[in-house]
């Protein structure tokens, strides 16, 4: 299947996430967390029909939002599968497929070290890490190769959260890695295109 775009065929105008939709066990906590600690205000809440939960919206910025569910009858958490493993020091953060792994928002860079010391004084444990492209994938401390710094936490749902700054603009140097296909073989590209078959 061809998924190039045609000649004369003008590109979607993308304006970010919307929103992403998780599930949570507890919406009174999850408020309490996202709008009281975190100060994503809560702007939206829907209560689903005949009983089956509800369904809340809070502000993350730029237009952007984080939206959860609550089910009276959704399954426990699968950490693991479904999310990140709380000890993911010695569990990996691997996920499985069409799981969502973590959530990372956007923050200021000249503001990270006051979020960070802002979270940390709200009692969050934080693990902050400044990903490179040298050889050490990421360090405690930032150096010429940092390219973005986060700060990563969970919520009470058990959900991986980051906050993120990037320290450079993308360029052309960083997008030199081809893909692999579901056997772990890379798959060379040709401009933009994947040279592969569905």
């Amino acid at each position: 299947m061809d998924r190039s775009q045609t000649p004369n065929e003008k590109p979607f105008q993308y304006r970010g996430a919307n929103h992403v939709a998780l599930v949570c066990r507890d919406m009174a906590e999850t408020v309490a967390f996202y709008d009281g600690l975190l100060g994503m205000k809560l702007v939206k809440t829907l209560e689903l029909p005949n009983g089956r939960g509800q369904h809340f919206f809070f502000d993350c910025g730029n237009g952007n939002h984080i939206a959860f569910f609550w089910f009276p009858n959704a399954p426990e958490a699968a950490p693991g599968i479904a999310s990140m493993h709380r000890d993911y020091a010695t569990k990996g953060t691997q996920t499985a497929h069409a799981s969502m792994n973590h959530l990372a928002i956007g923050i200021p860079l000249e503001k990270f070290d006051e979020y960070a010391e802002r979270l940390q004084k709200k009692g969050l444990t934080l693990r902050i890490l400044n990903h490179n492209d040298g050889p050490e994938h990421s360090s405690a401390d930032v150096t010429k190769d940092t390219w973005i710094r986060s700060m990563y936490f969970d919520d009470p749902n058990g959900i991986h959260l980051e906050l993120a700054a990037f320290t450079r603009p993308f360029n052309v140097n960083d997008v030199r890695h081809a893909p692999v296909n579901s056997k772990g073989e890379h798959v060379p590209m040709i401009g933009k295109t994947l040279e592969t078959t569905v």
